[in-house]
């Protein structure tokens, strides 16, 4: 067997003549290659760790300073308080040489002075938020004060080229917001849910808690703002994420689909070897900190801190709590074919292996006809099921001989690639087969993706791709910039007439290894078909539905004069209504990442004028005109809730952490009790794209994902993502359980396009009107 022959390195025996010494060079280089490749990255990590130190700064310019020390010196000109002097007075001679390094020490100290100066400058340039909230528009103008900051940023920046993680240490902190104005957001935010006798309840609550427990519970958070780099984000973490038990797929775990208008080949292996090889160099990139960090405006840079976990990285489950494990290197991926799993090696005689190569080895894999084992098929199902019961298994199960050896194989693996046995993908005359797709990415069978690895790469027979990832290490913007480098990528590439990769395969790479199990206990197989029952369950019941919008996009946004996110947001509010008959508590996510370690915030679309708006929409005595107006008021009102959110003034997070405080001093309040149990029935979020500039949609229009999306949060409401491509065409997922009787997936698509088409019309009409009175004028 492949695998017991690389077990065994060398071997000894002891005769008559001595001792005996048996090696396999071929495995012994490999070891040596591994750890020859292992030394080089830290020593790249050491590097990149002093260049991200003394950022902005310039190692070089230490140099050029202790040069022009060193003249100065021995001209006998003056240094600035003595500095040479005061070293030489502790060092134990006074030659040339010891005058040289007195020379360097005086350096060495100016320039940290220097170096440490301008990093405090820059965290205090970045804490100004306020160029957040003056507008963009054409023909506006911005701020003296906005002015002079982007000028010192871009001095201060502009000469040294930045890491991926140089500005970590520049980034400020996540601010603290008083409670008072937590509370006064919060509010507002409510008001149009509650008629005027629950609103009254609900503001006598929070005045209760405003001037009781709240005292003393934000007293610990003003503690813990100052000692951690961020108040939020391992609370958030390890409440929202690590200690949930119920299973992450449907429930955490989301998908991304492909560029489905640019099909480059309809070969699965070819595909795989192509996407494979790119992820790879991506991670290439983050561990070389090649990858630039992203910068909103091309000033202010975003914390990068997510992307340390990208790859090499697993949930690990446990009794009461899960653990992210993340492994600071792996020579290898994880495939899984039709219930059987395969060690791939994914560098040969230390370099990253070409797309051909890779392509030999899935094709090898797809050609393999060997049987799974008795519960091998659905050993996957386990990572779809109950966490504690997964926990118990592993622990039981998993602690030893062939089980543990694979298992710990496929948690250190880059990432986890899924060769599907089924055709799915974009179908212009079906619209059914985009849903399927987005089905098959979130779920699919339940067994036929490890949910715990960061992310599955997952390939149809006919050629399409997507990836279903776990939220746990990081939000979704991270994935989709990984997602935005393959795309782009991957369309550069070319693929020869017969869909093959390009390019000849000089040797042959390594061979794919058939991993091991040990699944003949009765107690592990029926633990499997538990958590496959449990998997069985959770997916038959979602509902999900992918529109995709061609009647316009942005570019007729553009033409409003209002945030295309602000925009959308406004549709949903006014087909959530349209098929409730109500307004309810709606989730948007916003990013925190202009603060260090920053992941997400809450973003409240119900507003007061928003829901005004949505009034007038059903109300046939309202005019065109008031419509109009109602309708920028709450684009308005939204945007600003979005920049508050951004800027470190949201209102879920501190109330999230006021309440963990509250459970660790074991305090109850009935004002944090009503907050979290009011359910967000309708969770959006919009996906990222254009994250960098390596997008050119006037070249390539079609080189974008169709972007992705997750299950609904409450059991009777819906998960709404979209993405907003080029100028004509928009993307909605939307889901739901079947098992709810007052939601249905297909009936809110409907209500989204008749929305969208209500408000084409509304505009149309109003700027026909609008040219109407002028021409009479």
């Amino acid at each position: 067997m492949a695998e017991a022959h690389s077990a065994v390195a060398f071997s000894f025996a002891i005769t008559h003549d001595g001792w005996d010494v048996n090696f396999d060079r071929e495995v012994l280089y490999l070891v040596w290659e591994s750890g020859l490749r292992s030394w080089k990255k830290r020593l790249a990590r050491f590097r990149n760790s002093i260049h991200n130190g003394v950022y902005p700064g310039h190692l070089q310019s230490l140099y050029v300073l202790w040069t022009l020390l060193v003249a100065a010196h021995f001209g006998s000109f003056n240094i600035p308080f003595g500095l040479v002097q005061k070293a030489l007075s502790v060092l134990p001679g006074h030659s040339t040489l010891w005058q040289v390094i007195a020379c360097f020490l005086a350096a060495l100290t100016m320039w940290l002075s220097v170096i440490f100066l301008m990093r405090y400058m820059l965290k205090l340039l970045l804490m100004y938020k306020g160029w957040m909230y003056e507008s963009r528009a054409p023909g506006s103008k911005i701020s003296l004060r906005t002015k002079i900051w982007v000028s010192v940023v871009k001095v201060l920046c502009g000469w040294n080229k930045p890491k991926l993680y140089s500005f970590q240490g520049s980034l400020p902190r996540l601010p603290l917001p008083a409670v008072k104005d937590t509370m006064r957001r919060y509010l507002i935010s409510v008001r149009p849910l509650l008629d005027d006798e629950n609103y009254k309840r609900v503001e006598r609550l929070a005045k209760e808690f405003e001037e009781g427990i709240a005292v003393k519970l934000q007293r610990y958070l003003v503690l813990k703002s100052w000692w951690s780099s961020n108040y939020v984000s391992d609370w958030w973490e390890e409440y929202v994420y690590l200690r949930g038990r119920s299973p992450l797929m449907v429930n955490s775990n989301f998908y991304g689909t492909d560029a489905i208008l640019m099909k480059p080949t309809s070969s699965q292996a070819a595909r795989a070897g192509a996407v494979i090889h790119l992820c790879l160099k991506f991670r290439r990139l983050i561990d070389r900190q090649e990858l630039e960090p992203i910068m909103l405006q091309n000033i202010v840079p975003l914390c990068s801190w997510q992307y340390e976990r990208l790859f090499n990285t697993v949930r690990v489950p446990g009794v009461e709590t899960d653990k992210i494990v993340h492994y600071q290197d792996s020579s290898h991926i994880t495939v899984l074919h039709k219930g059987r799993y395969f060690k791939v090696m994914v560098y040969s005689r230390g370099r990253l292996l070409k797309p051909a190569e890779i392509q030999m080895q899935i094709e090898q894999i797809l050609e393999d006809n060997s049987e799974p084992l008795v519960g091998e098929e659905r050993l996957a199902a386990l990572t779809a099921g109950e966490r504690s019961h997964w926990a118990h298994i592993r622990q039981t199960h998993f602690n030893r001989g062939h089980n543990r050896t694979s298992l710990h194989c496929i948690e250190r693996a880059a990432f986890n690639v899924c060769l599907d046995d089924r055709e799915y993908g974009y179908d212009e005359n079906d619209s059914s087969k985009l849903d399927e797709y987005g089905r098959v990415l979130l779920h699919g069978k339940g067994y036929d993706r490890w949910f715990d690895k960061s992310f599955n790469l997952c390939f149809s027979t006919n050629g399409f791709v997507g990836f279903n990832a776990e939220h746990t290490w990081a939000d979704a913007p991270v994935m989709g910039h990984l997602w935005e480098y393959v795309v782009w990528s991957e369309s550069e590439m070319e693929y020869a007439q017969d869909g093959n990769n390009v390019g000849p395969v000089e040797t042959p790479p390594p061979a794919p290894i058939r991993m091991q199990w040990d699944l003949k206990n009765e107690e592990l197989l029926n633990a499997i078909d538990v958590s496959y029952n449990v998997a069985q369950k959770l997916l038959n019941d979602v509902d999900l539905r992918i529109l995709m919008y061609t009647k316009y996009g942005k570019g007729f946004m553009k033409q409003c004069r209002l945030s295309p996110d602000a925009f959308i947001q406004l549709v949903l509010q006014l087909s959530y209504y349209r098929d409730a008959g109500r307004f309810c508590l709606t989730y948007e996510a916003s990013m925190t990442r202009l603060f260090r370690e920053g992941r997400t915030e809450t973003v409240r679309p119900c507003t007061i004028e928003s829901s005004a708006w949505v009034k007038s929409m059903v109300d046939p005595n309202a005019t065109i005109e008031q419509r109009v107006d109602l309708f920028v008021k709450a684009a308005q009102r939204h945007q600003l809730g979005y920049q508050d959110a951004m800027a470190g003034r949201g209102i879920d997070r501190h109330l999230f952490c006021l309440y963990v405080v509250s459970k660790y001093l074991e305090l109850e309040s009935p004002f944090l009790q009503e907050v979290f149990n009011e359910p967000w029935r309708l969770s959006t979020s919009q996906t990222p794209y254009g994250q960098t500039n390596m997008l050119d949609l006037k070249k390539k229009p079609n080189c974008v994902s169709a972007g992705g999306g997750f299950g609904p949060v409450a059991d009777d409401g819906y998960g709404v993502s979209y993405i907003i491509v080029g100028e004509d065409k928009i993307f909605f997922h939307v889901s739901s359980k079947k098992s709810c009787p007052i939601t249905s997936s297909s009936n809110f698509v409907k209500q989204i396009e008749c929305s969208l088409k209500d408000m084409q019309d509304m505009y149309l009409t109003f700027n026909k009107l609008k040219d109407n009175k002028q021409n009479c004028k």
